[in-house]
């Protein structure tokens, strides 16, 4: 039993905040099943921006998600005070005991207060100063160290929120990231895989796009490690979000290749998208928020980096291979070299270590 909580005063309710991408939404997962594994007794909420939610509806351990909309600062005074009023009441009477902020967001540090906890954890500042850094530590009961460095894993980071006040996994297992398609996204998954002639667990999908589209690589080089690939009569799903940009480099890498490959990409919503991740023998792409929902569905996984560290942000609980050009600034955190948005250390990598890459994975994951 933690020391924050005793057997007559266990946690009723909880609310844990990620105000992030989707990519880091996903990465909470396995808080809410830790937290619920040491107190089955719990109701544990989410509170994520609006675009994020689906990335934990249908988690088995959350009871409610709540969303706070990313364009309600884009209203004008009035309206925002009216959204965020009516986000307290409805967040007010679920009467949390346990509040867990898993990012820098002031919204958790003014929920902490306003909301009063018995218990609210937030990390430890290292950066604020003066004012901002006394406000930010007097709004939680109990801060905890988020590494921020490319020395930990995302994952990790997020549950030592809970080793914090006591909560520690019971399994390497507790800590597996989830993702739920569901059925209707599986249905409509199984139908179109039927209508391309494709058998689930036989395809390689290749995503090889990200909304930071400085992470992509050489048009030319995937376009070879495609064509090896459907040569060797392997069938290859291409996908990719429906964004002006991502939609421009899946045109040039069409005409690119020499192959036929069937090609979803801009057609699929996320659920969607799990669903068809979940039937891939193997994932190919780039570090993204597709290839954390590739882990999250238990599909071996090979994955470029370059700018971003591939230790906090690698695959995470699936069997696979990560792909670096090896400079030595890796990773910079940066939108390419010199600002370019084209990372020399990506555009390095070459066909036959991707290739080499995902033969390993074939082998391991035979269909």
């Amino acid at each position: 039993m933690s020391e924050f909580f005793t057997p007559d005063k266990p946690p009723r309710r909880v609310l844990i905040i990620k105000l992030r991408h989707h990519g880091d939404v996903l990465l909470t997962s396995p808080c809410f099943t830790v937290f619920k594994h040491a107190y089955p007794d719990a109701e544990i909420d989410a509170l994520v921006y609006d675009d994020t939610q689906l990335m934990l509806t249908s988690h088995p351990c959350i009871s409610q998600v709540h969303t706070i909309g990313r364009n309600w600062r884009r209203q004008n005074a009035f309206a925002q005070l009216r959204l965020y009023y009516a986000l307290y009441k409805t967040l007010k009477a679920r009467r949390y005991d346990v509040l867990i902020n898993l990012t820098e967001h002031w919204h958790g540090a003014r929920l902490a207060r306003l909301l009063k906890p018995r218990v609210s954890v937030g990390f430890r500042p290292d950066k604020r100063g003066g004012f901002a850094r006394k406000r930010w530590i007097k709004s939680f009961t109990t801060l905890y160290p988020a590494i921020q460095d490319n020395t930990r894993h995302m994952v990790e980071v997020n549950l030592d929120a809970l080793r914090r006040i006591g909560i520690h996994p019971a399994s390497v297992e507790d800590k597996r990231t989830l993702f739920i398609p569901g059925d209707e996204a599986e249905q409509f998954i199984a139908q179109r895989l039927a209508d391309l002639g494709v058998a689930p667990g036989s395809y390689i999908l290749v995503h090889p796009t990200s909304r930071w589209m400085f992470k992509s690589w050489s048009i030319p080089r995937l376009a070879e490690t495609i064509d090896t690939l459907a040569q060797r009569g392997l069938p290859i799903i291409l996908s990719a979000a429906p964004s002006r940009e991502e939609t421009d480099y899946m045109d040039k890498l069409r005409a690119a290749l020499t192959q036929p490959v069937c090609d979803l990409s801009g057609q699929l919503n996320l659920k969607q998208l799990g669903a068809l991740m979940r039937n891939a023998r193997v994932y190919f792409g780039v570090d993204s928020m597709p290839m954390h929902l590739a882990s999250a569905v238990g599909t071996p996984t090979v994955a470029i980096f370059g700018p971003t560290g591939s230790i906090k942000w690698a695959p995470w609980g699936v069997p696979h291979r990560v792909i670096r050009g090896g400079f030595t600034c890796e990773p910079c955190g940066k939108d390419g070299c010199g600002g370019s948005q084209i990372s020399d250390c990506i555009m390095s990598i070459t066909p036959q270590q991707v290739l080499s890459a995902i033969d390993t994975m074939l082998l391991e994951n035979p269909s």
